[in-house]
């Protein structure tokens, strides 16, 4: 076999596999990055979903939330989010114990967090004019050059002029870069394991998504445009959140193995409960829910000549903003592919270095999550770091530490080290301390 191309040349070909998040970055920056040295690339993205439909058909499971930071980032690439995307602004998050709770407030007092449907909307749902973030996001690639074909891929084979792709409308094409944007998706995933035998998937665990219907009159009243968080010691739970859209609720519970009796307890639990109005318990208004796995330990050579894997199918902020880490490996493999090279030489050398980056900034999270777990744990750490936020809020922005560290390790705004270099600071300790005591 004659060996394969290792750099992009005008009129080469590249097939994305997967049209969510990662995927429609990769085309967009790979369009973008080739421009600016006047190379033609061919981007083809294959993806069988349809975004604009409702339920199972057009989700891809996610709690969709943008933090702050992504949105300014995705600002200066130009990649505004139009507020028909935008289901809700979220201005606070409202922190739950068992039998209390307290509201935090933006560190910055902007309204910049959006809450969004990766898929169009629940089932059942029929919103007019909105239009689901990956839809978005999808049609923005196309817009900037990129061929959006509707099918599902179903083998991969090297071959003198590259890789072969096949598809489920039976074409047969042949590509010189091939990226995969296939989230956690095991028949996928085994795609690339067959011409790339070194690749390790990601470590996964089970979590669990659900949606809750509600009129949006009560959405105001009972939720507001905040994001409810709950710090309660359950087994197997280590975040749960219930994000506020247009006409539902989002449930997101992240932890170890999420099962249905472990959904249960959390729903039954007293402070979720109370959230909900008294004649609607939170069970009673379920419309739809999933159980997807979420990476929580990257992936290991996740690339070959002519090959590359990028988003989940790569590596992930652990727990976090995921749509982030999509960004961040997507536009890191479009770079090299376009002004160094496609060869795992150059992968090696440009893009490992982003994910190991990702990957020990995820070991300082597991970290957070344990003190995290110890809090939950002790009912006069919870009392001491309640009353620590609840203080805080009184005082000016700059002076509320554990909120702004709490509020950018709900939202994903931060990386995880710098979350925990600002939270090794005495004047936090000792407020937690004497407010757990006194």
């Amino acid at each position: 076999m004659a060996p394969t191309r290792s750099e992009l040349q005008d009129g080469s070909r590249i097939a994305v596999i997967g049209g969510g998040p990662a995927g429609s970055f990769f085309a967009y920056f790979a369009k973008y990055f080739s421009h600016l040295v006047d190379m033609e690339l061919e981007v083809d993205i294959y993806e069988p979903k349809a975004f604009d439909t409702p339920g199972p058909k057009g989700c891809n499971h996610c709690g969709g939330i943008i933090s702050e930071s992504l949105i300014q980032m995705l600002s200066t690439e130009g990649i505004v989010l139009p507020a028909n995307v935008i289901r809700r602004g979220i201005e606070s998050y409202t922190l739950h114990l068992e039998d209390r709770s307290v509201e935090i407030e933006t560190p910055k007092h902007e309204q910049r967090i959006a809450a969004v449907y990766r898929g169009f909307g629940p089932k059942g749902y029929d919103g007019e004019n909105q239009r689901s973030f990956d839809g978005y996001m999808l049609k923005k690639s196309v817009d900037h050059g990129a061929r959006l074909i509707n099918s599902k891929v179903t083998s991969l084979e090297r071959v003198d002029e590259g890789i072969e792709l096949n598809d489920a409308k039976g074409s047969k094409t042949n590509y010189d870069l091939v990226v995969g944007a296939v989230g956690l998706n095991p028949f996928a995933l085994k795609l690339f394991k067959n011409i790339q035998t070194k690749y390790i998937e990601p470590k996964i665990t089970r979590t669990h998504i659900c949606e809750f219907h509600m009129e949006p009159d009560l959405i105001d009243k009972y939720f507001g445009n905040s994001m409810h968080v709950f710090l309660i010691n359950m087994p197997k739970v280590k975040f749960g959140a219930l994000i506020p859209k247009e006409n539902f609720i989002t449930l997101v519970l992240l932890g170890e193995k999420i099962d249905k009796q472990v959904v249960q307890s959390f729903l039954n639990h007293p402070s979720v409960v109370n959230c909900f109005p008294p004649e609607s318990p939170p069970s009673s208004l379920i419309m739809c829910q999933c159980y997807p796995s979420i990476n929580i330990a990257g992936a290991k050579f996740a690339f070959a000549d002519n090959l590359i894997l990028i988003g989940d199918s790569s590596s992930s902020k652990l727990y976090k903003n995921g749509i982030g880490s999509a960004y961040e490996t997507a536009k890191a493999a479009a770079r090299t592919a376009v002004f160094e090279g496609i060869s795992e030489e150059h992968f090696t050398k440009h893009y490992e270095k982003i994910c190991r980056n990702l990957d020990s900034d995820n070991d300082v999270g597991k970290l957070i999550f344990g003190i995290t777990s110890i809090i939950q744990k002790s009912s006069l750490l919870k009392r001491g770091l309640l009353k620590t936020v609840q203080n805080e809020q009184q005082a000016p922005s700059s002076e509320r530490y554990m909120s702004a560290i709490l509020w950018d390790t709900f939202t994903g705004s931060a990386s995880y080290k710098n979350i925990l270099k600002r939270g090794v600071n005495p004047k936090i300790t000792a407020s937690l301390l004497s407010n757990s005591i006194f």
